[in-house]
Parts: C-alpha cells; structure tokens; sequence
C-alpha cells in the first residue's frame, strides 16, 4: 500500500537493527543534518512535555483542520479550519461500523465473523474488513446514508471515477465531532460499548504494519480511544512490531473454528498482515499509489496522516485533528508534525504525556526490551520520528563507526529502549533527561 524508503546506508541500516535507537548528534554528519532538518527537538531537550500548549502550532507546509469539542462544557475549546474537507483515509471506517449497526436493535448480537472484522477495522484498521463492508453495503451509498442520519455537514463519498475507495470519502474536523458525539450521547449502549471500547484497545501496529499510536496517542496520558488514518504514497511500508514476524500459518476472518471473536479477530489481522504485502492485494490497498487529479475542493494527492478520537475521564474531549503534509514527506516526519501539532492543543486539565521529545534519525531503528542488543526487538520507529523520552540509563555499548555510545534512552509509550547513538542530541547523554 505504500513505498520503502531507499536504504541511505547499508551499513547504517545493519547497524540500527541490531542495536536499535534513535539518534545522538554523535551520528555522522550528513545523518546528523537530515535529523537536524526533519527532527528538530521540540522545546523539548530539558522541558517536560506537560507544559499546556499557547495555540495552535502547524508545522510548516503542513495544511490542517482540527477541532476540540468539550463534552463537560458544551462548547469548543479549539477549532482550526473546522469544516476545512480532508479525504477521509481510515477514519471513514467508522461510518462503515456505524451503518453496519444501525438500528439493529437492543437485542442484537454481532455475529461472530463480523466481529471477526469489525473488531481489527476499528482496533487495528484491517483495510480488508472495510473493503468488505463498503462492496456489501453500497458503497458511497453507505456515506450518504450516514451524513443524513447524523447530519453531517462536510461529508460525501469520493468523487466520480472512484467510487471503490473508501478512503476518497472527505470528512471534516467538525463532522467527526459530531460522529462521535452521536456515538457518545445518542447511539444505543450497544452500540456505543462495542465501538468505542473497540477504539480504547487501539493496537500500536496497524494490521499493515504502520505504527498508529500519533497525534492523541502520543500527545496525552490515557483514557483515550482513537480512529486513526494515513494514506499517502510516499510513505514507506510500515516497520511496526517485531521484524521478521509477518509469516505465521494462514488463516482467514470466516474461519469457524476459532475459539472466540477475538481469537478469529487476531487471526484476521494476521491474515491481512501478510496480504496487503502480495502483489494480488484489493485494489483499495493500491489507492495511494495513484497519482489522482484533486477533486473539487479535497486533496487527493498530498499525503494525508489523521487523528481522532476521546481523550480524558468520561471521554471528556473530543478530538479531531486532520492533516496533509508536502508531497514527498516520509511517514516519521508526518508522524513527528501531527504529533506537534496535536501536542499544542488546548485540551484543559487532560494529563499529557511526561518526558522530553527528541527527534531520531536512521530507518528500522529497533526498541529494545533493555539497554542492549541480546533481546529481540520488540518494534522499529518510523524513520526519522520524533520520541517521547522518559529517562536514559547506561547499557551495551553500540557502534556506528566511528561512534560510540553506551547510554540508552527509556521510551514509555513504547516500553522499550533505543540507543541514544540514534537520537538527534548533541552529546552521547541526553541534556536534562533524568537517569533511571
């Protein structure tokens, strides 16, 4: 569904997966710049991410739609270009949800297989459960549909000539608003349960291998739930999870003899893993690759990263940030600018994230379960990300000739270490990161 980056560096590349990282200005110099250039650290060596944000920040070049909704007050705490249309990506999915569960009754019980897919589409974003549900039930039909019943003011379904891509449907900051206030305040418990708590297990790793956890996951301490997307073909194929764990035995989402909904979900999600990477993946895995004229007043073209969803005690805030970045833009900048951006937000009294942003360099850098290299990787950061650093502490040393470091970095939303040889900091210990 989307591009490898090209190796800068063989060497390099060996290097950052068997020692895992992110960077330290101890990196060569040409890496050191591009860190430098994609990765600034963000007020960051030495501040604690707590501090509440003044407004809005857009990263440059990047153009954004976001709004806050306070479901305590009534009222907006934030708005950006609120009805400003994105091409949905995976958010749209849940509308597919939504039309699937509609007026069901009180009484309903999903069934088995369509929990099957339903549950890895919301936790995990299986395109494949929604290429299902949009062939089944009508396609941009389902998106009119549910912009009637829920009064969405923004909403249509993708434009004439691609009516097979979901992800060409266009949402609004605003409209996601109301999706989830709906789902909040007036959908049947059921269906509130069953969707939002299926948001609440979002899964790190999407089931294409992209890490999820940007924008809301990142910037503020949990409860949250989240709906995220991303499409954009200059994304590299995702590094999510342990390398070298995609192959595992076939098996599909109607399989019966699964033991229970989610033991079928987990299996779907495996399914779909090791399909969206054959050449005969659906065509809705191939849409980013093409370059599609702008339609109307949504962009089609540049690549899209969003984040959405509840944040805080009651699912207090409504969260909706929508962002499209310069062609070209890799997905650990894209990671790194929405992440910026949603940081400054004004969410009053939500906990955010502790700890000291630092931007990496290098690609496939592993996360260690401790400060060396002995144990698998338990997942690889997007390349170039920026990282929420805890603490740092002194581990196996690691060499990216002619570089040395010993001192690793403590990443909590990963659970996890990288050696601070790949961290963008002009000394081998991290300025102002207390020691654990």
């Amino acid at each position: 569904m989307k591009r490898r980056l090209l190796a800068t560096s063989a060497a390099l590349l060996l290097i950052s997966g068997a020692a895992a990282g992110s960077a330290t200005a101890n990196a060569p110099a040409n890496a050191r710049a591009r860190a430098d250039a994609d990765a600034t650290v963000v007020a960051l060596a030495g501040t604690a991410a707590q501090a509440g944000p003044a407004s809005v920040q857009v990263p440059d070049g990047v153009t954004a739609g976001a709004a806050v909704f306070d479901r305590q007050t009534g009222t907006f705490t934030e708005q950006l270009n609120p009805s400003l249309r994105f091409r949905s990506a995976s958010v749209v999915k849940l509308l597919l949800a939504l039309d699937f569960l509609w007026n069901r009754g009180p009484d309903y019980t999903v069934p088995a297989a369509d929990r099957a897919r339903l549950e890895p589409m919301l936790r995990s974003s299986w395109d494949d459960a929604a290429n299902y549900y949009w062939s089944q039930n009508g396609g941009p039909a389902i998106i009119t549909r549910m912009a009637g019943r829920l009064g969405l003011k923004d909403t249509v379904g993708p434009p004439a000539g691609y009516d097979g891509y979901w992800g060409y449907a266009s949402l609004s900051a605003r409209d996601t608003v109301t999706i989830y206030r709906y789902l909040l305040d007036s959908a049947p418990a059921a269906v509130r349960d069953f969707v939002m708590g299926n948001l609440r297990q979002s899964t790190r790793c999407a089931s294409d291998d992209f890490d999820q956890h940007f924008g809301i996951a990142g910037a503020f301490e949990k409860p949250w739930a989240i709906k995220q997307g991303w499409a954009g073909s200059s994304y590299e194929e995702g590094t999510c999870g342990p390398p070298g764990t995609a192959a595992a035995a076939p098996r599909t989402a109607d399989r019966a003899t699964a033991s229970s909904a989610q033991a079928q979900a987990d299996q779907a999600q495996a399914a779909h893993a090791r399909a969206a990477k054959t050449a005969q993946a659906p065509a809705q895995h191939q849409q980013n690759q093409v370059l599609a004229p702008v339609a109307a007043d949504v962009d089609l073209t540049r690549p899209a990263l969003h984040s959405t969803g509840t944040v805080g005690a009651g699912d207090r805030f409504v969260v909706a940030v929508f962002t499209l970045h310069p062609v070209g833009t890799s997905y650990g900048k894209a990671f790194t600018d929405i992440g910026r951006l949603t940081r400054s937000l004004d969410v009053p009294g939500v906990a955010r994230s502790a700890g000291w942003w630092y931007g990496t360099w290098s690609s496939h850098v592993n996360v260690r379960r401790d400060p060396s290299t002995r144990n698998a990787p338990i997942t690889q950061l997007p390349a170039g990300a920026e990282v929420l650093v805890g603490c740092q502490a002194r581990g196996e040393e690691v060499q990216v000739p002619p570089y040395t470091n010993d001192w690793w970095a403590y990443l909590p939303q990963y659970g996890g270490w990288v050696s601070n040889i790949f961290i963008s900091s002009p000394g081998n210990r991290l300025p102002d990161v207390k020691d654990c």
